[in-house]
């Protein structure tokens, strides 16, 4: 049976590696300015929760679901989010220095101006996500479901893309290297030739 903890006023709350949650149901839960070290939450759901200004540090939340939630101005630095899910959450300011967040499922998320540069995004879902002008530098996107996902003016310079299904993406005025620049070749049916004549 699933453990449920509802309208709890967590705000400042520190929180290390001796947390651990699983298959707790948070609901409307104030996390503003909570900072986690180390913490795992495996399974939860979190609904209408606040995490403004929160900090996050090598804590784990896998195959959790986050549904309305607020992440104003939060920070997630070495995170593990492997195959979590976001739907209709705000996204927006969110620091993000590298982590784990293969599998992920951020499906029509607002991610404008974000950088998620180094970020493992591995078979993420990213599909009608709005990516402009993201910053995505050395991110690996390999096999990432992409379709219609909006990355006008986005930077993928040294990304790994390798699998993902990008000619399904709007890629207006993205950046990309020499390696992206042949695989977007390559699914428009070009035959890259790099030889001389």
């Amino acid at each position: 049976m699933t453990a449920e903890i509802r309208d709890e006023d967590w705000y400042g709350e520190e929180l290390g590696g001796d947390t651990r949650h699983q298959d707790v149901r948070f609901v409307e839960v104030d996390l503003t300015e909570v900072r986690t070290t180390g913490a795992t939450f495996e399974r939860c759901t979190f609904e209408r929760c606040r995490f403004n200004a929160s900090v996050h540090e090598a804590t784990a939340f896998v195959g959790c679901t986050f549904g309305a939630c607020n992440f104003f101005d939060a920070t997630l630095v070495g995170c593990k989010l492997t195959g979590s899910t976001f739907a209709r959450c705000t996204l927006k300011p969110l620091t993000v220095r590298g982590g784990q967040w293969r599998g992920v499922v951020l499906r029509g998320a607002d991610l404008t101006g974000q950088d998620l540069s180094g970020v493992d995004l591995r078979d993420a879902d990213l599909s009608m996500a709005v990516l402009i002008g993201a910053t995505l530098r050395g991110a690996d996107l390999g096999g990432a479901e992409l379709r219609e996902a909006d990355l006008t003016d986005a930077d993928l310079r040294g990304a790994s893309l390798g699998g993902s299904d990008l000619g399904a993406a709007i890629l207006s005025r993205a950046r990309v290297d020499l390696a992206g620049a042949v695989l977007l070749a390559e699914l428009t049916g070009a035959v890259v030739d790099v030889s001389q004549a």
